[in-house]
């Protein structure tokens, strides 16, 4: 059990809400070039929509670049590898619980990032202080509580959920899979090109599911 969403964000982030989850597990990492890449030799995915990056004319399929996040891949392109990898796409539920933490054991008041309150270039990847992906992991500073890497930073994060501006208004209070249909689908977490406010650990957006950037990724879950 936890506390979604915040007061202090912007509009989609209220209200703040008691949300229940089921155990599950959450990948350490976002899934790297050479990770997907097994999924494109086993014929179940296919290969990026550019092999290149924002400053990197090879970046997918480069060997110097196996560890890095893979990106130029859309909604259904992430889908199909967690599935491939007997994983799904976390829940956007999932996603915020594994990169909140409460700064006591008593408050309401959650940590602005997945590690604390305190962000600078030490701590993740973003506000164009590399001008691109990092590898995955690379950011020790900027570990979750719950030992995830790059929650906040490097490329946007995938989930499954359908985007709803007012979906926390309606939220069941157990295991939310967001709403049954609409038009984007929610990214987590900022990005190496964003500034902090989107590496907040509540901060959501959508986006079109067929969109596939050169700031985009995900990671995947599996249920308990």
């Amino acid at each position: 059990e936890f506390q979604m969403g915040s007061e202090d964000g912007v509009s989609d982030e209220t209200p703040n809400h008691i949300v229940y989850l089921d155990a599950y597990w959450i990948d350490q990492t976002e899934v790297t070039n050479a990770m997907y890449a097994k999924c494109v030799a086993a014929g179940s995915c296919k290969e990026p929509n550019n092999s290149g990056a924002s400053s990197r004319y090879s970046y997918y399929g480069n060997s110097e670049f196996d560890n890095y996040p893979v990106i130029y891949v859309s909604w259904k392109d992430a889908n199909h590898y967690c599935t491939w990898a007997d994983r799904r796409l976390l829940t956007e539920a999932e996603w915020e619980r594994a990169a909140v933490r409460r700064e006591d054991t008593v408050s309401s008041v959650y940590f602005l990032y997945p590690w604390g309150n305190k962000i600078d270039d030490t701590y993740a990847n973003y506000n164009g202080n590399v001008g691109d992906t990092t590898a995955t992991g690379s950011y020790e500073k900027g570990v979750s509580f719950y030992g995830a890497y790059d929650m906040a930073g490097n490329v946007w994060e995938w989930v499954g959920d359908w985007y709803g501006s007012d979906y926390y208004k309606n939220s069941p209070s157990s295991n939310p899979l967001g709403p049954d249909s609409g038009e984007y689908r929610v990214l987590r977490g900022g990005s190496w090109s964003n500034d902090v406010s989107a590496l907040r650990s509540t901060d959501r957006d959508g986006i079109d599911p067929a969109s596939a950037l050169s700031n985009l990724g995900f990671r995947c879950s599996r249920s308990h």
